[in-house]
Parts: structure tokens; sequence; C-alpha cells
């Protein structure tokens, strides 16, 4: 390898190629945990390194050059043979003391994870434990998280994932509220209820018509994407809204809207990056978070 040809550093290749990938230069300062100021100058030292014109403004906004263009294919391959880098490394150490981020959608990291990090946190002190609360999927190949709780598999080659049990997502409004739509028995007796939406793409609404309901957009008064704050809504009479049964069930201030209503199923798996499936403290954590969710109705009421 010729060594001076290499006229840039690694530092300033990364605050490049988090700017472009998070799209500003102030979310990829906050990426990298550093000051907006301090990350312009890398990218404006990277520039004069390499004599190119690497972003344009447009707006407020940046856009890449043809020359940053061609710049990013390479630096994304750097950045990527860096995180394998860091995976082995992380991957063959069999210390247990150490870090472990676990990423979740909003209501798995609430509803879910607080009695099991509860019992990983008796059981394993040495390790720091990070929830990253989030219904965008992390990016396990970046490294943005160890292990990521979904609700479908993945489609990369190098993550491995096991499925841990089929959620049941039944309905749920407050008997204040049944009462006052009639208490209903049949699912067209919800022709005229009205649904806490959690979801704008109308999918929600679909599937709960591919399972015998006749509902248009005007059920759907209320819309929030943020589960918990559906659920909030939901117990205070507002509508009619969906939960995994072992969490609805358990809430004293609701009740199942037909009970005997097929409930929708949604998967839940977890997944681990191939080579960090080889370090000791994610095996014990992967291990744990497989046998606790495989069964959420005793991690949830029980302490340990």
């Amino acid at each position: 390898m010729d060594w001076r040809a290499v006229n840039f550093d690694w530092n300033q290749a990364k605050a490049f190629l988090a700017t472009v990938e998070e799209g500003s230069l102030s979310a990829a300062a906050r990426a990298l945990k550093l000051s907006q100021s301090t990350l312009s100058r890398q990218v404006d030292a990277l520039e004069q390194e390499l004599g190119l014109v690497l972003f344009e403004r447009v707006g407020k906004g940046l856009q890449l050059t043809p020359s940053g263009q061609a710049l990013f294919e390479q630096v994304r391959a750097m950045g990527d043979a860096a995180t394998r880098v860091s995976l082995s490394a992380a991957g063959n150490s069999d210390s247990i003391e150490g870090s472990i981020c676990i990423s979740a959608s909003e209501a798995y990291a609430a509803l879910v994870l607080p009695p099991i990090v509860a019992k990983l946190h008796r059981h394993e002190p040495l390790i720091k434990i990070e929830i990253l609360a989030s219904n965008a999927a992390s990016n396990l190949q970046r490294r943005e998280a160890d292990i990521a709780i979904r609700n479908f598999p993945p489609t990369q080659p190098d993550l491995i994932a096991r499925k841990v049990r089929n959620a049941h997502l039944r309905l749920y409004a407050t008997p204040e509220y049944l009462d006052r739509i009639g208490r209903p028995k049949l699912p067209y007796d919800l022709r005229e209820a009205e649904f806490i939406s959690i979801d704008s793409s109308g999918m929600f609404l679909k599937g709960l018509n591919a399972l015998g309901l006749n509902l248009t957009e005007r059920n759907f008064p209320i819309l929030s994407e943020n589960i918990l704050v559906m659920w909030e809504l939901v117990k205070e009479g507002l509508g009619i809204g969906i939960l995994d049964d072992v969490f609805g069930d358990a809430e004293p201030r609701v009740r199942r809207v037909l009970p005997e209503f097929e409930p929708l199923v949604l998967p839940v798996w977890l997944v681990v990056h191939r080579e960090l499936d080889t370090s000791r403290r994610v095996r014990v954590v992967f291990d744990l978070l497989v046998a606790e969710l495989a069964s959420p109705r005793r991690s949830a009421v029980e302490p340990g």
C-alpha cells in the first residue's frame, strides 16, 4: 500500500459520511456527539485536503456535488469496513462487562422491557444497558443497536433472528364507551363506533376490515402513531384501540371489544448481528430476552 497517497484522516471522512447519511450538519453533529462547528471544520478540512467541493447549499439544505457523490460511495465502503472491524473486536470479547444497546418500538420499550432490564441488571450489574425506543427499524449493521426487537425478520445475510412469539392484538375500550355504543356483540355493531387510529397509511383500517369489520375513514376521528398515546386516549374513553392482549387484558380500566373476535397476529422477532452473537455479553442478554419475550405475561407481572 502506498501510504503517501493517503492524504486525509478518517475523522474527516467520518464527518463527511455522517453529514450525507444524517441529512444535515446539525444531525450529523448529534450522531457523532460533536459540536456543529467542529464537524463543519472537519468537512471543510476534507474538501481542502482533496481539493474538491463536496456540497452545494440548496436553500437551507446541503446537496452533494458530483465529486461529493463519487467520494460518498468510497467513504461508505470505508465506513462499512470500519463497522465490521468494530463488530469483530466486540464479538471476540469474553468480557461480560460493557455496554449493550437494545432497540425496540416505543410500546415494547415502555411496556415490555422494564421488568426484563430490571432482571438483567440484578443478575449482571456490570452490563451497561441502553434502550433505543423508536418505531423506526435500527440499522444493526451500522451499530445503531446491538439487539433489536422487531415484528419482521431481517433480510440482511449477516443478521440472525429468532422468532420468540406471536403477539395477539385485540380491540379494547372502556366500559363507559361500550355502554354508549350499545355493548356491541357482532362486527356489524361497530359500524358507527369511533376508533383511535395508529396508522396514517390506512393499513390499520384495511387490517380490521380484512377480519370482517366494515369501517371507513369516518370511524377514525383521532390519530396517534405513538401507541402509548393511543392507549391513554382509549383509557380516557375516547374510542376503541388495539393492543397486545398481554397488556390490554391486564388494564382494569378497559374491556375487550367483541371478546370472541379474531385477533390480529403480529410476529415478534429478536435480531442480532452474526459476529456479535459470539460475544459472551451479547449472548447473555440475547438468551435472557428470548426467554422473557417468549412469555411476556410472566415478565410483565413478576418481579424476577
